[in-house]
């Protein structure tokens, strides 16, 4: 398959492998069924029912997909209802039936179905785009498609290596650039209101940015465990973290919801599914500037001085615009 989407400068990891890219969609318009169906018209796979509310799609026969795409109703409560049995086993008695069915019809209104990859090889992404066509085709509506809708897409692209030089630069880089992605986002005001990624304390960014911060892994996951303890950053390390360090981080970090896995978890695109020309290449190409940023120490080292400078200025910061500073400054690095 071609790759049409632009490349990251470090493709490959430390032991040589081609990186990886977990891609989450979420969408309403169509029903579990309905979208994992075009899921495995997509990759050549094959249904299975998980639960009343979940679905598993094997990747395509030739093996060329990493593993199972998942489709579910984006609900835990329902999931977890759903595991369990009608009739036979565990029995529900009625008034529990009643009471699912009830809140599966109130969710099927306002929760997305959400569309999970495998671990994709970078050059692989083109078969997300393949299928959000098929998608949009098909009738799926995204963020903008009701006034009650907060959908998403989600980026968890795995790192180059997970020593804490790396994790600091793409730390840094994402926090030079947070305001500059935010204004590119487009952030839909539904999901906003929902506060589902706000921005890093700023205490916690000067920090960061500071000339000198280059912490071990222990104390880089102390720093952010102390003022990031929670799901709701728009780059949420807490997987990364978790999959290095479960100790240490369950011990600050009580939400079975975080899953341990050696990627980083970007989630400020809305999910514009129903948008004409819409697909990956949105959110990726700005997803891209982090990725540069990080790979080029000098590049990343002056910007981080120059974020540093304008946060020490309490004017500056009341008045001063750092998203279209940073736009000038990656344009004149040729970064974007």
């Amino acid at each position: 398959m071609s790759q049409s989407l632009p490349m990251p400068p470090i493709t490959r990891r430390a032991d040589g492998g081609l990186r990886q890219v977990g891609v989450e969609i979420e969408l309403s318009g169509l029903d579990l069924d309905q979208t994992a169906a075009l899921v495995a018209e997509a990759v050549s796979g094959s249904v299975r029912s998980i639960s009343r509310y979940e679905r598993s799609v094997a990747g395509d026969v030739a093996g060329a997909m990493a593993g199972d795409w998942q489709v579910e109703l984006d609900f835990t409560l329902l999931k977890t209802l759903g595991r369990r049995e009608r009739d036979g086993g565990e029995l529900v008695d009625a008034a529990e039936e009643l009471a699912e069915d009830v809140l599966r019809m109130i969710a099927e209104r306002i929760v997305p179905v959400e569309v999970v990859s495998p671990p994709l090889p970078l050059d692989r992404l083109d078969v997300v785009n393949g299928l959000i066509g098929r998608l949009r085709d098909a009738g799926a509506r995204g963020t903008g498609g009701e006034l009650a809708y907060a959908f998403g897409l989600q980026l968890n692209p795995e790192l180059p290596d997970t020593d804490a030089d790396t994790i600091r630069k793409y730390l840094q880089a994402f926090l030079c650039a947070e305001e500059w992605l935010r204004e590119r986002a487009r952030v839909d005001l539904t999901r906003r209101l929902t506060l589902f990624a706000e921005p890093f304390p700023k205490g916690y960014v000067r920090k960061v940015v500071a000339a000198g911060y280059a912490p071990n892994l222990d104390a880089l996951i102390d720093d952010y465990l102390r003022d990031n303890p929670t799901r709701n950053r728009a780059l949420d390390l807490l997987p990364l973290f978790l999959h290095l360090d479960p100790e240490r981080v369950r011990a600050k970090v009580d939400d079975a919801r975080v899953k341990p896995r050696p990627t980083l978890h970007y989630r400020l695109p809305n999910s514009e599914i129903d948008v004409p020309g819409w697909d990956l290449g949105t959110a990726w190409v700005d997803w891209l500037v982090v990725e540069r940023l990080a790979a080029d120490p000098v590049l990343l080292d002056a910007l981080c001085q120059d974020y540093a400078a304008f946060l020490a200025q309490p004017i500056e910061r009341l008045v001063g615009d750092w998203a279209a500073e940073t736009a000038q400054w990656l344009d004149r690095n040729r970064l974007r």
